[in-house]
């Protein structure tokens, strides 16, 4: 019986890992180490303190990544005052050079629509992954969230490798906008 569980908790361990596919080759970090570190840190953060304000907990639904320093903040607030809320609690913590907003002011998304919203994550992902025509790029440089059928990408990318992942994202099923917040490298 143990062995049957083996492989799809496996399966699960390696999808929950952000930025990881099976391509045959090495991942390439643009970032500096401590840049990725300090990336993980903001996104703890954010999350710990937001969930400690128990209006924000329980009415809200609120994610931040973030890339480089860049903090992106995605989700739902049911007031515009608790999304500034929000925002002002993610602006208070260090190390955060910019916060792009895109928290909608509705009541927070039906589980369907992240699970959705997963999927398109991971079929974008693993289409960014089987890029090959570009020499030097890897498809996990690109940081991919979505929301409500919005994609957002991110990341330290050269132009051609930005507009090839926009191409990716448009032939993925069941995007409804895609948002850029690169770092272009030319």
């Amino acid at each position: 019986m143990r062995n049957h569980l083996l492989l799809p908790l496996l399966i699960v361990i390696s999808q929950s890992i952000n930025g990881c596919a099976i391509t045959g080759k090495t991942v390439n970090e643009r970032r500096h180490g401590n840049a990725v570190l300090t990336d993980k840190r903001i996104e703890s953060d954010a999350s710990r303190k937001l969930k400690a304000d128990d209006e924000i907990e329980n009415d809200c639904h609120v994610n931040v990544a973030a890339y480089n320093g860049i903090a992106l903040v995605t989700g739902e607030a049911p007031t515009p005052r608790l999304r500034n809320k929000i925002i002002s609690i993610v602006r208070t913590i260090s190390d955060i050079k910019q916060v792009h907003n895109a928290l909608l002011i509705a009541e927070p998304s039906a589980e369907e629509s992240r699970a959705n919203d997963a999927l398109i994550t991971d079929s974008l992902k693993t289409e960014l992954a089987g890029i090959n025509t570009i020499p030097g790029f890897n498809g996990t440089e690109i940081k991919v969230i979505t929301e409500n059928g919005v994609v957002y990408l991110m990341g330290l990318v050269h132009k051609n490798e930005g507009a090839a992942a926009i191409e990716a994202a448009r032939r993925t099923a069941g995007v409804r906008k895609i948002v850029t917040k690169y770092e272009y490298l030319d």
